[in-house]
């Protein structure tokens, strides 16, 4: 995909006219259109505040610098190297003071990076196999041999995960994993308490998902921190013993 055409598709995809675009980018709607008719050949400058001023990811950045002809400016840096270590820390500090509740880290793939001690109650019972590296986290809840059969709504759960996600292969392949069920007509969405069932009793869980929303690298701003959260006094008695 040429620069025109990508700059064209990323901001009719977040809905913005080139007036729109350009009143946040700095420039005029003219020198816009000059740009996305391939008349103009836009700056470095100019190409990082156009991904910018659309909140586009940054690897999405990086890939609108290539097409434009230009490095990309957000490095992507294993989280292994030392130049991360501030934020393994952050984040195993934030591991360890959401205890006793479950979180975990998981990458754009969500696959899990980091989790904390209670992560192992959400995973009683699951095949030896689903554990290993790499653990997709979505396969794990939704595979009949990992937490499905503990999961009381599996139906809505698998639904809240599946409207969430992508339709690509692991789409199709979750998806054959879980009973279909057809929206109701007081149907509001499928954002419910997950109910699963444990050795203590049922645990009814809610999440919340934290992102470094200011992140300068491409592996620190993918990174997702999904923290599970009781939905009744009953299960954060449950998960506090």
């Amino acid at each position: 995909m040429d620069f025109p055409q990508a700059l064209r598709s990323a901001r009719r995809r977040h809905h913005l006219s080139q007036l729109d675009l350009a009143l946040r980018a700095g420039t005029t709607q003219r020198h816009l259109s000059f740009i996305e008719n391939g008349r103009s050949r836009p700056g470095r400058g100019i190409v990082v505040r156009l991904g910018e001023s659309m909140g586009l990811p940054l690897r999405e950045r990086n890939e609108l610098l290539l097409a434009a002809g230009y490095a990309p400016v957000y490095p992507q840096t294993s989280l292994d190297d030392p130049a991360l270590e501030h934020v393994r820390a952050a984040l195993g500090h934030i591991l360890t003071g959401h205890l006793p509740y479950p979180a975990i880290v998981v990458d754009p793939r969500h696959d899990l990076v980091l989790a904390n001690g209670a992560f192992g109650l959400l995973t009683e019972g699951v095949a030896e196999h689903l554990l290993r590296p790499p653990v997709n986290v979505l396969r794990l809840s939704l595979h009949p041999e990992g937490l499905a059969p503990r999961i009381a709504n599996l139906a809505q759960w698998a639904r809240h995960i599946l409207d969430r996600i992508p339709r690509d292969d692991l789409h199709d392949e979750l998806s054959g994993y879980v009973p279909h069920i057809e929206p109701g007509p007081d149907h509001v969405g499928f954002a419910a308490p997950m109910r699963l069932r444990s050795a203590r009793g049922e645990l009814r869980l809610t999440t919340t998902i934290t992102t470094f929303a200011t992140a300068l690298d491409v592996t620190v701003a993918e990174l997702k921190l999904e923290a599970f959260l009781p939905a009744d006094a009953a299960t954060a008695a449950l998960l506090a013993e």
